[in-house]
């Protein structure tokens, strides 16, 4: 058995001894985004601290606590903070909640991030559907010695989100009223914002958006077999031509009055799945 083998293994069976049922549909909340928590209407909440080889989250808005409940009628386990590859973490220590997740039935990952808008038609408070990703952090949480128990050597990333819950998510915003685009997010390590020349560059490259997190994440979830359903919030917009400062405070609060977007859209596709 390879050590992280071992590692999922011990965390999966502390969680097993606070709860037994099984959680087809697992959720990542992204910066500023954890107010989706309070929608759930939790049976059991465990800080990262308290579990075996969980990393714990040093951003400023991630609570770092796993929640377990039910949300648009399913049983759901959400990951309330997120670990980021600029925090000094390795790729594997990122996405070792991911692993841990299918252990306890995830079947399905709703994935959520805010991000900078690169695309001219995109406006702060927008909500973007995930269509692709691309990698630009400079590493990747399948490097090193595969274990074919997780999954395979070379993972298909043809369909990294799923066409299927794509299109529940698009349907979901349209009975909703809300606008929400389709498109492509690059992720790059960060922490620094872009330059107007990266963002020039990113641009060039078809990226709609710009983020720091997510695509290890998501990598992980293909490998091991899991569907995934991703949303980022617009909270900044990345035009170089007319680029202006921004803080964190900022984009946190940019994120929360964005959030009930997501929020909505999430619990009609839960509901669908």
């Amino acid at each position: 058995m390879t050590d992280l083998r071992k590692k999922i293994q011990e965390a999966s069976a502390f969680l097993r001894a606070k709860t037994e049922q099984l959680y087809p549909v697992g959720i990542v909340l992204g910066t500023g985004l954890g107010g989706l928590g309070k929608e759930i209407k939790q049976t059991l909440a465990i800080e990262y601290d308290h579990i075996p080889h969980f990393p714990i989250s040093t951003v400023e808005s991630h609570h770092g606590r796993l929640i377990f409940g039910t949300l648009g009628g399913k049983n759901v386990v959400a990951m309330q903070g997120r670990f980021h590859y600029y925090e000094g973490y390795s790729m594997q220590e990122i996405t070792f909640p991911i692993r841990v997740m299918k252990t306890l039935g995830v079947k399905t990952l709703c994935i959520s991030n805010a991000c900078g808008g690169l695309n001219p038609l995109y406006r702060k408070g927008d909500v973007m559907i995930i269509d692709d990703h691309i990698n630009m952090l400079g590493d990747n949480p399948l490097i090193g010695k595969n274990d074919d128990e997780l999954g395979p050597r070379f993972p298909d990333m043809s369909e990294p989100y799923s066409k299927r819950l794509i299109a529940l998510a698009e349907e979901a915003a349209l009975e909703l009223k809300i606008k929400a685009h389709r498109g492509v997010y690059v992720a790059l390590s960060g922490p620094n914002l872009e330059t107007r020349a990266e963002y020039r560059m990113l641009r060039l490259l078809q990226a709609d958006v710009v983020g720091m997190s997510t695509v290890p994440e998501v990598i992980v979830a293909a490998h091991q077999g899991t569907e995934v359903i991703g949303i980022s919030i617009i909270t900044d917009e990345c035009f170089p031509e007319s680029l202006k400062p921004v803080d964190v405070k900022e984009i946190i609060a940019a994120a929360n009055e964005a959030e009930p977007k997501m929020t909505a859209i999430f619990k009609r596709v839960i509901e669908q799945i």
